[in-house]
């Protein structure tokens, strides 16, 4: 695979100085238009605010791009027929030069590869509902078990089913620490009910878990909940979950197509506050992202 790295990001690498990388799959796939891009540039704009060199990864024209540049990055938000690009998807995308966008587990893979070990996203992908009949399970799970990377996330989102995601996690021997909160926050709820193990209360103590675990070669997710102030009710959640899941299941929808379904009827249950809350969970996990890279290599 071949990896170019944009000037500022490698320029910042050379000096062991603080980059945040970035999915993009977000960005064509997962925000409605021109939402995406407004949140993609606000993203970046959040992380070099903190002090930190945002790069966000995507494929293209045969490459692996580390920093995806503003003409990238409106061909991500506004093409027709972007690639989602998990890790079974990078050497296809790139023999045939098509465009990419990544998913946590290929951005995870690429940044680790770029020599980058912070990486923000919305939530991280798990085990789907149902998987002891579908086997279906995120690639994001083990991509982060065996990477040395931190993931900054909202958790996991709530159309998964997140008590296994989290005993998954467990046995992949991938640290899940909340970011001043003693739950496993669900994307657009604060909180699942699930108790976390490990909690940090600032960057500084994530930063000493992270340097600890990274060491050791595997990766870590660092959890950080919604912002309270456009948070979604539990309950309200998970009935519109339940129905959307009936919905796709009569449909014949699985797979990499079940979860963008999901989130999408879910934004129209919520008359369109899960979309705030979407945007709003982006930034602050990127702010978050920068206070630890900066605490690590500040």
């Amino acid at each position: 695979m071949r990896i170019t790295v944009a000037p500022q990001v490698q320029e910042r690498l050379a000096a062991n100085g603080p980059v945040v990388a970035l999915e993009s799959t977000v960005i064509a796939h997962g925000l409605p238009r021109p939402r995406n891009l407004e949140a993609a540039h606000a993203v970046e704009s959040d992380i070099r605010a903190a002090g930190a060199v945002p790069a966000t990864i995507a494929l293209h024209d045969g490459l692996a791009i580390v920093g995806a540049g503003d003409v990238l990055l409106e061909r991500l938000a506004n093409e027709d027929g972007v690639a989602k690009a998990s890790i079974r998807d990078i050497a296809p995308i790139l023999a045939s030069r098509a465009i990419g966008a990544t998913t946590v587990a290929a951005t995870v893979d690429i940044a680790s590869r770029a020599g980058i070990s912070i990486v923000a996203t919305g939530g991280i992908g798990g085990v789907h509902r149902g998987a002891e009949r579908t086997l279906d399970e995120s690639a994001d799970l083990e991509a982060i078990a065996r990477n040395p990377v931190c993931v900054v996330a909202a958790g996991a989102k709530l159309v998964l089913d997140l008590a296994l995601t989290l005993e998954r996690l467990e046995t992949l021997g991938v640290p899940v620490i909340g970011y001043g909160t003693d739950e496993f926050p669900a994307f657009y709820v604060r909180s699942s009910g699930l108790r976390l193990a490990h909690r940090v209360n600032d960057a500084l103590g994530a930063a000493r878990v992270a340097k600890e675990q990274l060491s050791r070669g595997g990766g870590m997710v660092l959890c950080v909940p919604v912002p309270a102030q456009v948070a979604l009710e539990r309950n309200e959640v998970e009935s519109a979950v339940r129905r959307a899941i009936d919905e796709a299941d009569r449909a014949g929808i699985h797979g990499a197509e079940l979860t963008p379904r999901l989130l999408r009827a879910l934004g129209e249950a919520t008359n369109y506050k899960a979309l705030d809350a979407n945007v709003a969970l982006l930034r602050e996990n990127a702010r978050v992202a920068a206070q630890l890279a900066l605490a690590l290599f500040g």
